[in-house]
């Protein structure tokens, strides 16, 4: 039996050798004996001997190594033990997850502002590229987060991102660029030529509409895998959604037609809403700040009741005059006055920001129009206003405080003389806006991270940027929507944030501003709001219009200051209304609106706090 048992290239014999060769040929029939032994004949020498043997350190510490490579469960995230400077939270490390295990890593991102769909998006990433299913990645995102994208991928996540700035940056492994560049040539033949293993589309929304270059760009990027970044995956059409999943998933809620008889009532109201459900939480998931186990520090508002000087409250009253009279001679058409309402809005944020647009109506005005000398009369009373009661409060502010504070304004020539009045007063600002390169913009940030105390910032400065290390925010002047309110306080307000967040509104007494002040913080309670709660509620508004709209109307048809306080308590009534009307349904979540329908459709994770 032995020698049957025996090697054929081996004499046989009945030493331990061959004994030990006999066995292990018995358990494993298959296995060439033609192996090294001499490892276990040393091991067996130095155990007779009593050594030597290595430091014992150095075995704890080969130990330790092979156990951190050990993978316990395929389920896991091998990812998060190589990220020793950073710590996800339980609902990021909960999407990446569904992503890789459940949605075939192609899916939506549609968390709510501010919790972390970068980090979610980084997660997976990181994953697949750790697995070896990722090599080659591409990453478009607006032009102004290209460069705050590639810090976080390699601060965050240690991958080697790259913006993209010349042709032969095409061929590195992660890229980041924006859609704008990536869809021209010569980069988008570069581009659509490349396969990619994942594509990652952040502010996705804007995908939205299949005749658009993005839209038919997007469609023919070669991707094995897809994630596409938005918090607004509808806005205002079914047809919006049935887009992106097309993109992601083609045939994922059939054709179009297929589409619209299956699930739309008309465009805004959805039907067959468990059927729609299921097929969406195949491919979407939309975390809120509502949901359990998702925490922010809290927020403190304070409203700074100002009352103008003589000539500011002259030249607000002028400028309202102005306006009305305009809008009574053109019978009341909304759509001839956005011109006009925008000076009105301006008037309550700098004499600047009015002088401006006074000068461009000037110069459009015929030289025969009566209009003119008005218009200069309003220029003339601008030239008597030598002082700036918000900038002197808010420079009072911004000393108070003693640390780094954004201000807001709605306006490019406000923010020039901010910037102006706080250099006059040894006080370090810097600007960030729209126009601006994204290498200055990054240099602008690290300026206010590091140097500068005061961040000035116009509207398009609240799109996209993150500032938690700074948690004092100015409104300087506020926005007649109070979803771009929300917005900027976003900025600020967001996870990562570690200490409470002071806001401060400006306003201007026996100006349209207190009344909206009143309107935003008494009857619409924004600063409370959750921001899902806050867009459902606009959304529901009676007639379609927006309520900057009403707001204009409310403003150019009252007669007199008690006329506009009725009817903005009015429309701030049917607000509040709107909002308990909602809780008394059991939630926002049963209200017919697309938007709210989006909570219940979209795959929220659960994660326990």
């Amino acid at each position: 039996m032995t020698d049957q048992l025996t090697s054929p290239h081996q004499p046989s014999s009945t030493g331990a050798a061959s004994s030990d060769t006999a066995v292990t040929r018995r358990l494993h029939p298959l296995v060439d004996l033609q192996f090294d032994r001499s490892w276990y004949d040393e091991l067996q020498n130095r155990i007779s001997r009593g050594g030597p043997w290595d430091d014992w350190t150095l075995y704890q510490l080969a130990m330790e190594a092979e156990h951190a490579k050990r993978v316990e469960s395929f389920e896991e995230l091998q990812c998060l033990r190589l990220l020793p400077d950073f710590e996800p939270l339980p609902h990021q490390i909960g999407t990446a997850g569904k992503v890789l295990h459940e949605m075939g890593g192609r899916a939506i991102l549609a968390d709510e502002v501010g919790l972390g769909k970068t980090i979610e998006a980084g997660l997976v990433l990181k994953e697949y590229m750790v697995r070896g299913l990722v090599k080659r990645a591409l990453i478009l995102v607006p032009a102004s987060l290209v460069l705050q994208w590639v810090r976080e991928l390699n601060q965050k996540f240690g991958i080697s991102a790259v913006a993209q700035k010349r042709d032969h940056t095409w061929g590195y492994d992660v890229v980041v660029a924006s859609i704008d560049t990536a869809k021209r040539e010569p980069h988008r033949e570069l581009v659509l030529g490349t396969d990619y293993d994942l594509i990652i589309i952040d502010e996705a929304h804007k995908l939205k509409n299949k005749k658009t270059t993005n839209y038919q760009f997007a469609n023919l990027l070669r991707k094995k895998y897809c994630l596409l970044l938005t918090a607004t995956p509808i806005q205002n059409d079914l047809d919006e959604l049935y887009n992106l999943i097309t993109l992601l998933k083609p045939g994922q809620l059939g054709g179009q037609s297929e589409f619209a008889a299956n699930f739309v009532v008309d465009k805004r109201l959805p039907k067959n809403e468990d059927q729609l459900q299921e097929a969406l939480s195949n491919v979407m998931i939309r975390n809120r700040r509502g949901d359990g186990g998702i925490h922010f520090t809290k927020r403190f508002v304070k409203n700074i009741p100002l009352s103008l000087s003589q000539d500011e409250k002259a030249l607000y009253d002028a400028v309202t005059g102005f306006v009305k009279e305009r809008y009574e001679e053109s019978g009341g058409d909304m759509t001839s006055m956005l011109s006009l309402v925008t000076l009105q809005r301006e008037v309550c944020s700098s004499r600047d920001a009015v002088f401006l647009t006074l000068v461009n109506l000037f110069k459009k005005t015929s030289e025969d129009s009566p209009l003119r000398a008005k218009i200069w009369g309003l220029v003339e009373k601008i030239k008597g206003i030598k002082a700036n009661t918000k900038a002197e409060k808010t420079m009072e502010l911004v000393k108070e405080m003693n640390e780094k504070v954004i201000i807001f304004t709605e306006y490019r020539a406000t923010q020039e003389y901010l910037l102006q009045f706080f250099r006059a007063n040894d006080m370090i600002a810097v600007p960030y806006r729209g126009g601006m390169n994204r290498g200055k913009k990054d240099w602008m940030m690290d300026l206010f991270r590091g140097r500068a105390q005061i961040m000035i910032a116009t509207e398009a400065g609240g799109e996209g940027i993150n500032l938690q290390f700074c948690h004092n925010m100015i409104n300087f002047d506020l926005p007649w929507n109070p979803m771009r309110v929300e917005q900027r306080i976003g900025r600020v307000h967001r996870l990562g944030q570690t200490e409470d967040v002071k806001i401060y509104n400006l306003c201007t007494l026996g100006t349209i501003e207190e009344h909206i002040v009143g309107l935003l913080h008494e009857k619409i309670n924004l600063f409370e709001l959750v921001i899902g709660e806050l867009d459902h509620i606009l959304e529901r508004l009676d007639g379609g219009e927006s309520i900057e709209k009403r707001l204009a109307k409310a403003l150019l048809e009252a007669g007199n200051e008690q006329e506009l306080k009725r009817q903005l308590d009015e429309l701030g009534s049917s607000i509040s209304e709107l909002r308990e009307g909602a809780k008394s349904e059991g939630g926002l979540a049963k209200s017919p609106d697309l938007v709210v329908k989006l909570d219940r459709l979209g795959q929220t994770v659960e994660v326990k706090p």
